[in-house]
C-alpha cells in the first residue's frame, strides 16, 4: 500500500460505460486507484502519463481494438495486463496471450474471481521491477511510451528500423542483447539473419544519438555477441 492508502493504480479500458462504472465502484471500494479509458487511444495516453500498476483491457472496442492496445502497450509497459472480454473463444485468448496479456477473463464475470486474479497478478508483478518508460542518456531522452527520441528537447529523426533497435536495447538497458535477438525483434521470427545489415543500422543510429559516434558511450558493441545500451542510472518508479 502506498503512503496515500491506495493499494495500486489500475487502468480500466472499456467502451461500455456501465462496465467502467461497475469496475470503478468495485475497485475503489477495495482501495485501488482507478483510471478510466473509453477507447484505445485514450488508454495509451493515460498509461504513458501515469504508468498504472495493472491494466484491465476489453478486446471489442471501436477504432483501436484491445489487441492493438495490448501490442502498443507491450512496446514499453511491463505491468500485468488482464483481458476482460465477452469474446471467450480459444483463438481470441491465444491471440491476446501471444501479444503479451497475462490473464484472460470472460464477461460476465464473478467479481470475487476478478479480484482474486487482480491480487495474484499484482503479487507477481511486485517481484519484478518495472522499467521506466523514459530513459536518459546524457542529453538524449528515449520516451518508450510515446515512441519519441529527443536531444535537448528537440526530436531526433530515426527510421522505423533504427527506432526498433534502440527501443529494444532501451527496454533491456545495461543487458547484453545478441545480434540474433535484435534481428528477430526488428525483422521478425522468419527473417534471414543478416548481421552485416544490423551493423549498418547500428552505425547509422550511433551517428544520431552518440556525441562521438566513433567512440560510442551508450550503444556499445559486445564483440562476438551483440550490443548493449549502457545507462548509468535508471530512474526509479514510484
Amino acid at each position: 500500500m502506498t503512503a496515500s492508502g491506495i493499494e495500486a493504480t489500475i487502468l480500466v479500458v472499456d467502451d461500455e460505460v456501465q462496465i467502467r462504472r461497475a469496475l470503478h465502484s468495485l475497485l475503489t471500494a477495495r482501495r485501488y486507484g482507478v483510471l478510466l479509458a473509453e477507447n484505445g487511444e485514450q488508454a495509451l495516453e493515460l498509461a504513458a502519463d501515469h504508468t498504472p500498476d495493472l491494466v484491465i483491457l476489453d478486446l471489442s472496442m471501436p477504432g483501436m481494438n484491445g489487441l492493438e492496445v495490448c501490442r502498443e502497450l507491450r512496446a514499453w509497459y511491463r505491468g500485468p495486463i488482464l483481458i476482460l472480454s465477452v469474446r471467450g473463444g480459444e483463438q481470441d485468448k491465444i491471440a491476446a496471450l501471444d501479444l503479451g496479456a497475462d490473464d484472460y477473463l470472460t464477461k460476465p464475470f464473478p467479481t470475487g474471481e476478478l479480484l482474486a486474479r487482480i491480487r495474484a497478478l499484482l503479487r507477481r508483478a511486485a517481484q519484478h521491477e518495472t522499467p521506466p518508460p523514459v530513459i536518459h542518456l546524457g542529453a538524449l531522452e528515449i520516451d518508450l511510451a510515446r515512441r519519441l527520441v529527443t536531444r535537448t528537447g528537440q526530436p531526433v529523426s530515426l527510421t522505423p528500423i533504427e527506432y526498433a533497435i534502440l527501443a529494444y536495447l532501451a527496454r533491456n538497458a545495461n543487458c547484453v542483447v545478441t545480434s540474433s535477438q535484435l534481428i528477430e525483434q526488428v525483422w521478425g521470427n522468419n527473417a534471414a539473419e543478416d548481421t552485416q545489415a544490423l551493423r549498418v543500422h547500428v552505425s547509422h543510429l550511433r551517428k544520431k544519438i552518440e556525441p562521438y559516434p566513433t567512440v560510442p558511450q551508450y550503444l556499445l558493441t559486445e564483440p562476438g555477441v551483440g550490443f548493449r545500451l549502457k545507462v548509468s542510472e535508471l530512474p526509479t518508479t514510484s
